[in-house]
């Protein structure tokens, strides 16, 4: 059933019945009288659109996310499932949209088509384009992640540098002294991308404050990446006999390079960092970790669904610094 049949019964046009739907003009009463009998009559349901024309709201939020053309990791995938699923559990929809590259145009039809009532935006750098064009449109938004200078913005993050700070402490109390950092790519460290920016500033300042020898090392997320790496770790940097990460896209690598090559974690490695649970577990020994929380996209629709009813309220964020989870890979450094 259709406006289209609802207006031939009640012997009215159909842009009558939708001003009738919609309340976007007036409808005498004898008319709307004759347009509900119709729609009781036929158990018409409005559809969503017509429903949003009334609310004055498309009842969609939009939720930027990378380029196709990159294969999202399960960090992000599970950002993208909670978005998903908080937003089902509000009766919204969730349109997704690329951004970069030849993206734009996608990013732009969002922003300036009015087609979402806002804007969850994914993998924030800390000098971002995208979040100076949302604040110039005034359409309410929220990001996973932070700007530099995130004042007046709402956000969730991981506090990533305190974090890899308190895993080298960690692995400095067990008599380390030379650690590595396996952060993300080069690619988007160069680009300013805040967790591997924050890392490597935790990691930096947690090797000087314990006079330590730290190393960095920039990892693409996939598993052959982190198998390279290990390999690359052992054959240049010998010494070292810890690990940190932020790279859980890279760890079957890592794990299959440490089985080629026998080594033992943590009797001769030890490796912790920040990721997402269940890949922290699923390592062989479960890998001791800060557990980055699944309910971050939860909470970053709660915090744009704020925005939206009462976008003169000051801007909120939330920080997450989960403890760290001692499992089995981390243990006293060997005698060499």
């Amino acid at each position: 059933m259709n406006i289209g049949e609802i207006a031939r019964r009640a012997g009215v046009s159909r842009s009558t019945v939708s001003y009738a739907l919609s309340g976007k003009r007036a409808v005498s009463d004898e008319t709307r009288r004759r347009i509900q009998a119709v729609i009781d009559e036929l158990d018409y349901r409005p559809n969503a659109a017509a429903r949003a024309l009334k609310e004055g709201r498309t009842r969609t939020l939009g939720l930027v996310i990378p380029p196709a053309s990159l294969r999202l990791t399960d960090m992000q995938l599970g950002f993208v499932a909670s978005v998903v699923e908080a937003a089902a559990r509000a009766d919204l929809d969730v349109l997704l949209s690329p951004s970069g590259g030849d993206h734009d145009r996608s990013f732009e039809r969002i922003v300036s088509g009015r087609r979402v009532d806002g804007v969850i935006l994914m993998e924030i750098r800390l000098e971002d384009e995208r979040v100076t064009r949302l604040r110039q449109t005034g359409l309410p938004f929220v990001t996973i992640g932070h700007t530099a200078n995130p004042e007046g913005t709402c956000w969730v993050d991981v506090d990533y540098a305190t974090l890899v700070a308190r895993c080298v402490h960690h692995l400095t109390d067990l008599g380390h002294r030379h650690i590595a950092l396996v952060n993300r790519s080069a690619e988007l460290v160069a680009s300013g991308y805040g967790p591997a920016q924050r890392a490597l500033v935790g990691f930096t300042e947690a090797i000087a404050q314990r006079g330590l020898t730290g190393v960095d090392l920039c990892c693409a997320d996939d598993a052959t990446a982190g198998e390279e790496c290990l390999q690359r770790l052992r054959d240049e940097h010998p010494d070292v006999t810890a690990i940190v990460t932020i790279n859980e896209a890279a760890l079957p690598g890592i794990q299959r390079a440490l089985e080629q090559a026998r080594i033992a974690v943590p009797a001769d490695l030890s490796i912790t960092g920040v990721l997402a649970r269940h890949w922290a577990e699923d390592f062989r020994p479960p890998l001791t970790a800060a557990d980055v929380p699944t309910e971050m996209g939860t909470r970053a629709v709660d915090l744009l669904l704020e925005r939206i009813a009462t976008p003169d309220e000051q801007p909120r964020h939330l920080l997450f610094t989960p403890p760290i989870s001692l499992r089995g890979s981390t243990g006293p450094a060997p005698r060499r």
